[in-house]
């Protein structure tokens, strides 16, 4: 047996994508048990993976919990894999396997004798773009421009094992959730339907497509399907009033559904489950859509598009103004237009009309 530890808290969008480790680390460790440390608001994302054995949660600001987990997790651990560079976790996965005496054990974040946070140099190629970059911000932020890689593919290569895919069971509650929202609201074959899923939470404004561009590119796509089209708003507590007001413009000529926006993780997951389409931010909905693979049409301003990985399921548009991928929060989305994104989406919805119609051509 080869016990694992991942200590990987972080976005709730960012603890899922990590799920493709799992299937790598198992076809390299036969035998392996993995235990996954989260944070308590993403323990659902994590707990019903096939290859977690054991979910704890743990508040990546909480240094008496990170001391006390410490001690209940013990030395066991074959290996460490240490994703967070918070200074409590980091202090946890220096509890856990200290590389200066148990050298090879961990990979990741961990803590100096001097109290300086570092890294393992196996995971340089993440690590070196983030904060605690070797290279000093001002290199960390160029090298994350001029990636090309997917988060998927750099962590496959920094841990020595094969890309894998993220994974998120819905479960027998989530499901029949699932089954009662579509039917419900009539999300049927009858017609393909679409999430718009285009605000991204209270803190990155930079992120979002805006309400109007939103209704003009769901007026626009539905105009060029001869059979119409439907759509389900999407979003988190943040995203209430704009859904509203998006509903409101859309009015009573489309077909158009609230999915609501107090839905837990896992309902939310399956809601996306049943869509033909999302049309999504870079936010917690682009992960899920890629976990439960659903076709996803993802544009990205402030931040990276390289990073995500879409294994062919899916098409990217990103910002072609200077400030692309710098993580600003007033990032120029101004080139995210309609013209840019429906050319993808048509090509998406085609594919997936195709796909419904099977071989033979006939209307399943």
């Amino acid at each position: 047996m080869t016990e694992i530890l991942i200590l990987k808290t972080g976005a709730l969008g960012d603890v899922l994508r990590t799920t493709s480790i799992l299937p790598g680390l198992h076809a390299r460790y036969p035998q392996a048990r993995v235990t996954w440390v989260t944070a308590p608001g993403a323990v659902d994302l994590v707990q019903g993976h096939p290859q977690v054995a054991r979910t704890l949660s743990l508040r990546p600001d909480d240094a008496e919990g990170a001391q006390r987990l410490g001690r209940e997790l013990g030395s066991q651990w074959d290996r460490v894999i240490s994703l967070d560079d918070e200074l409590p976790l980091c202090a946890l996965a220096t509890t856990l396997a200290d590389p200066t005496a148990r050298p090879g054990v961990l990979s990741g974040a961990w803590l100096r004798e001097d109290g300086e946070r570092a890294y393992t140099p196996d995971v340089g190629p993440w690590f070196d773009m983030g904060l605690l970059s070797v290279h000093g911000k001002a290199r960390a932020d160029e090298l994350k421009v001029e990636n090309t890689e997917s988060h998927a593919a750099i962590y496959a290569r920094m841990l020595g094992i094969e890309l894998g895919e993220p994974e998120l069971p819905l479960g027998a509650a989530a499901e029949a959730f699932g089954a009662r929202f579509r039917a419900r609201h009539g999300v049927d074959g009858s017609r393909l339907w679409i999430g718009l899923n285009t605000g991204s939470g209270g803190r990155w404004e930079s992120k979002k497509l805006s309400v109007e561009r939103t209704v003009e590119l769901a007026r626009t796509l539905d105009g060029g399907s001869p059979q119409g089209l439907g759509f389900v708003l999407l979003g988190g507590p943040e995203e209430r009033e704009r859904n509203e007001a998006i509903g409101a413009a859309l009015g009573t000529g489309l077909r158009w559904v609230d999915a609501g926006t107090d839905n837990g993780l896992l309902d939310f997951a399956a809601i996306i489950d049943g869509l033909d389409l999302l049309i999504t931010s870079d936010s917690l909905a682009l992960h899920v859509a890629v976990a439960r693979r659903v076709p996803v049409l993802a544009f990205f301003a402030p931040t990276s598009a390289a990073e995500i990985e879409l294994y062919g399921r899916g098409e990217k548009v990103w910002s072609t103004s200077a400030d692309y991928c710098s993580y600003a929060r007033d990032a120029d989305t101004s080139t995210l237009t309609v013209e840019r994104l429906v050319p993808p989406a048509i090509e998406l919805l085609g594919a997936r009309a195709r796909a419904r119609s099977g071989p033979s051509g006939a209307g399943a």
